[in-house]
């Protein structure tokens, strides 16, 4: 049994916030996926959550760093908002 049942793959908190930024669509598709995945590791399955809100700005500020790759910025989003994952079974 997963945790992660009936998760969107609608990116709406993020496509938010990188709206009127300068960014190639690589760029974008990048951020969405690290997002996707964040979401995805932490069970994170409403788009609404406040705390989904706070992943599409950590993703975005972390790939500004120079990070390209989606599964390391997704680790470090984890990590630097000391939130942990649940292991997905």
């Amino acid at each position: 049994m997963t945790c992660c049942r009936g998760v969107s793959t609608v990116v709406t908190a993020i496509n938010k916030l990188l709206q009127g930024r300068n960014l190639g669509p690589d760029e974008v598709e990048r951020l969405a996926s690290a997002y996707e995945l964040t979401l995805h590791s932490l069970c994170l399955v409403d788009r609404d959550d406040p705390i989904a809100e706070i992943v599409a700005r950590k993703t975005i500020e972390i790939g500004a760093t120079g990070v390209r790759d989606p599964a390391k910025i997704s680790k470090l989003v984890i990590e630097q908002l000391g939130i942990g994952s649940r292991p997905l079974t």
